[in-house]
């Protein structure tokens, strides 16, 4: 039986000059390849006489070439070959740059099939660099083509290649990994014929038949695997917190009141921790609806029941805020806090070790730092991870074995449709926070072209004048162009210090401008964003770094330069920076008028609602999901060929399969569910430490 784990570099044409590439597409196995699923499809199957052809379609032409192919340069490295084609029905001129091999190729008197992009000007109709075949093959044309997620470094045709070998690989082999009675009971394709009609599809019918197998696996397996955990959970015995500590002391010695939904979650939470069952909660709410204060009253009755609390925040600027937040609700009520960061001294955080496992600290505050094995806990009670969406499975559960089956809140602010979270968090339990305070003020929110730039920089001006502060988020690199994360990053650096430039020389001389961007040193980072709460920076420019959780009352002006190139959720995520004082505060969404139809749909859906769960649904539908196990989290699950806003019917459907399947064999022991088991193993193994 084929090996799916032996490396990409086996398969014929890749070799070890490809295989870095394809690594950097995440692909280093022979699974990985067969995996690696197209984006979208052209069907260059169907063919339009010339007369047809529309103004910016792709499209098949079958015609008889008519003229010599002609070079003409027209500057230096650029060279034109153009040539006339015809058939019944007209003429079209056909061109190519810089590919002069073309005029070898092209023999005047000889039909092939021509493949591209029409422009048509007047009655002159272009068709633009096809890819083409001689009539009767079928190499370039006259099939459905898949189009892969690639790099600069990786052409379609090298991929589709290597995946046409792969696919070769395991002919004949015997590689399924449903049960038989599954495939017969739901009409499903079995694996080999699923993945060959999913990369090169013979028909749409073929392929849409193929995608619901693998869905149908996708999400079966993580439902599976989901409750395989809840289950594994619910069989321990967990901490019963004391009755007689009264989260009410803390609730009634805070300066202002709590919203009703604050304190039905906190009802929820308080039930949960006296109880022996383990808490498992996903703590959902919109951007400033008051999770944090939740999580510090929750951290009181935990330390009150003799407990100690581990709080865990994606950025250093994040935990230094928990920090200050929880110092100031909890010093009081004589309970010791604390923070621990990478950038933490050697002798700071020797003294923290030593009292947190002598248990002098009853809370510890800290980023991915407190995950290292010297961190060892004298009574662990309870775990708080905000953000989630930062955080993999895998390390939730890293935090948790540092205790003795602890209670745990995953706080995030990255909004789910409470439908699709009850069934992606299987293993957790919900509370969602669905009002914001009485005194937040709505952030007026306006997208606006760059011709509106003036405007917006005397707006600018305006506000600082009345005192107050500006953010402005530089743009993303766009995905398409770099795909290389690294070289990503250092684009994204490129373009802070540009836009520093910019706004510090050329537009705002007269103000205090910084930047804070992700590859700074953490003191540096740390040191700027204090200068900015404390009011000594008038702008501040940044990556998403800011993205999470930064409280800066005073500030009340969020400009997002390229917003087009944001998802939704993370447009969101950066307008909560704002309106976070007692001024009116303002989000300008600058946009390119050229972009796509997508990028116009999230500017309209920006303007329209603040509401975070309008805002999800709108961005799963426009933008799929993201990576739901494992640790690259951000945002919305991301499976490998499951859209969760196209596939929410599959999703309920098979959420049922699998509650069914575990009534029947729990454990997955049972001969006909071996399979199941393997493929329900791989997937805990390659996303979760247990």
């Amino acid at each position: 039986m084929i090996d799916l784990k032996q490396s990409v570099q086996y398969v014929k044409t890749v070799g070890p000059t490809k295989v870095k590439y394809l690594n950097n597409l995440n692909i280093y196995t022979l699974q990985d390849l067969l995996t690696y699923f197209p984006r979208e499809y052209e069907d260059r199957s169907k063919t339009k006489h010339i007369s047809e052809l529309q103004e910016g379609e792709e499209v098949t032409i079958v015609a008889r070439v008519v003229s010599e192919v002609s070079i003409a340069r027209i500057r230096k490295n650029m060279t034109i070959l153009k040539t006339v084609v015809e058939d019944d029905t007209g003429r079209c001129t056909i061109a190519w740059f810089n590919q002069t091999y073309i005029k070898q190729r092209i023999n005047r008197g000889q039909t092939y099939k021509f493949f591209g992009k029409i422009t048509k000007k007047l009655n002159h109709i272009e068709m633009i660099s096809p890819v083409f075949d001689e009539v009767g093959k079928i190499k370039n044309t006259g099939k459905i083509m898949p189009i892969y997620h690639s790099t600069y470094s990786l052409s379609q045709t090298s991929i589709r290649q290597a995946v046409e070998n792969a696919l070769n690989m395991i002919k004949g082999e015997n590689i399924e990994t449903l049960p038989d009675y599954l495939l017969s009971e739901y009409n499903l394709c079995e694996l080999e014929k699923s993945l060959n009609q999913i990369h090169f599809p013979e028909s749409e019918t073929s392929r849409l038949l193929a995608r619901k197998r693998l869905v149908f696996e996708e999400l079966l397996t993580m439902q599976l695997a989901l409750l395989e955990i809840k289950g594994e959970s619910e069989k321990n015995v967990g901490i019963t917190f004391d009755k007689n500590v009264k989260m009410s002391d803390v609730i009634n010695s805070l300066p202002f009141s709590l919203t009703k939904a604050q304190l039905k979650v906190l009802e929820e939470i308080d039930n949960d921790m006296e109880s022996n069952k383990p808490m498992n909660r996903l703590l959902q709410g919109d951007v400033g609806s008051g999770k944090t204060v939740v999580s510090i009253i929750s951290a009181y009755k935990a330390v009150k029941s003799g407990y100690q609390v581990a709080i865990m925040a994606p950025t250093a600027i994040l935990a230094m805020q928990h920090f200050e937040e929880f110092k100031k609700i909890l010093e009081p009520f004589g309970i010791k806090i604390e923070l621990l960061l990478g950038a933490t001294t050697a002798k700071k955080r020797k003294e923290i070790l030593e009292n947190l496992a002598n248990g002098t600290i009853n809370i510890l505050i800290g980023t991915h730092a407190l995950l290292t094995e010297n961190v060892v806990f004298n009574k662990l009670g309870l775990v708080v991870t905000d953000e989630q969406h930062r955080f993999g499975v895998r390390q939730r559960e890293k935090i948790i074995s540092k205790g003795n089956f602890p209670d745990v809140l995953v706080m995030t602010a990255t909004p789910i449709p409470r439908t699709l979270a009850l069934i992606l968090y299987g293993d957790l339990d919900i509370s969602i926070i669905d009002e914001l305070p009485a005194n937040r003020k709505k952030i007026e929110t306006y997208a606006v072209t760059k011709r509106m730039e003036q405007r917006v920089n005397a707006f600018i001006k305006k506000n600082i004048d009345e005192g107050r502060q500006v953010y402005v988020v530089c743009p993303l690199v766009e995905e398409k162009e770099i795909e290389d994360e690294e070289e990503n990053s250092k684009q994204d650096l490129k373009a802070v210090k540009e836009w520093t430039e910019i706004y510090k020389n050329q537009i705002f001389p007269e103000y205090k401008v910084e930047c804070v961007y992700g590859k700074m040193k953490q003191k540096e980072k740390d040191e700027v964003m204090q200068k900015f709460k404390e009011g000594k920076i008038d702008i501040l420019i940044s990556t998403t770094v800011i993205e999470v959780g930064i409280n800066v009352p005073n500030a009340s002006v969020m400009v997002i330069e390229n917003a087009d190139r944001f998802g939704l959720a993370q447009l969101h995520q950066l307008r909560g920076r704002v309106g976070r004082g007692e001024y009116q505060s303002y989000c300008i969404l600058k946009y390119n008028s050229q972009c796509s139809s997508v990028g116009r749909e999230r500017m309209k859906t920006m303007q329209e609602t603040s509401d975070g769960f309008v805002i999800a649904e709108k961005d799963l539908e426009l933008r799929g999901t993201g990576e739901f196990f494992g640790t690259k989290q951000h945002g919305l699950p991301e499976f490998k060929i499951a859209n969760l806003f196209v596939d929410m019917p599959m999703l309920k459907s098979v959420q049922s399969v699998a509650l069914k399947i575990e009534a029947e064999d729990k454990g997955l022991k049972q001969e006909k569910n071996k399979r199941l088991r393997k493929i329900v193993d791989d997937k805990l193994k390659q996303s979760i430490s247990l």
